[in-house]
């Protein structure tokens, strides 16, 4: 049998998709790497290609420089948080569980677990070795979690609601970032507990 002309490039398209979001995930984990060892001053370009395999010409072709494949690191590590916080919520709904504040604290232990997985990348983010235009996506993606909060927890819109929830937000992003710094797992679940805590006292 033939195989159609649009049949072929439809297979090596996917082909050369395929082979496109392998390089460019070989890129990302090099990269975080290489910026979890020296950072992302330090951090050469050479060291990231050789350890992904890779060459220069094919991350500058796949991410610009060393800036934008920073950047696209933390929103490729953003987004796999978001998506653990997310499943965990509807897995929880899917339970029977309905109560807002208990489908945040689930999600904020998905946060917290995920973070301290990857402690030693998140510490590359917090600790102020970042390219310029680092912190205004920062801001950027944390207004959008405010967002995300609110909805879950069911804030009202008004002045009180909406500030209600940046300073819960808040306080799980310190401690995120306290659980990435923490020496210890027991360390770090004693600020995950601290953390539920003030949350409540929020809330209720």
């Amino acid at each position: 049998m033939v195989r159609k002309t649009s049949d072929a490039a439809n297979t090596a398209g996917s082909w050369q998709w395929t082979r496109t979001a392998a390089t460019q995930r070989n890129l990302l984990d090099a990269a975080a790497s290489v910026f979890v060892e020296h950072g992302f001053t330090d951090a050469s370009i050479s060291d990231i290609v050789a350890r992904a395999g890779s060459s220069v010409g094919s991350l500058y072709h796949h991410f610009g420089g060393k800036t934008e494949l920073f950047l696209a690191l933390w929103d490729d590590y953003q987004n796999e948080h978001e998506r653990m916080v997310a499943a965990s919520v509807a897995k929880a709904r899917k339970a029977g569980e309905n109560d807002p504040l208990s489908l945040f604290n689930v999600g904020s232990r998905s946060y917290f677990d995920y973070t301290w997985k990857h402690r030693h990348l998140e510490r590359v983010f917090i600790e102020g070795d970042t390219p310029p235009g680092f912190e205004v996506l920062r801001r950027e993606r944390g207004r959008e979690w405010v967002r995300q909060n609110s909805v879950l927890l069911g804030a009202s819109d008004d002045t009180f609601g909406r500030l209600t929830v940046a300073v819960i937000t808040d306080i799980i992003t310190v401690a995120g970032q306290e659980v990435a710094l923490s020496p210890t797992k027991r360390e770090a679940d004693e600020v995950v507990e601290a953390a539920a805590v003030l949350v409540q006292r929020l809330v209720r």
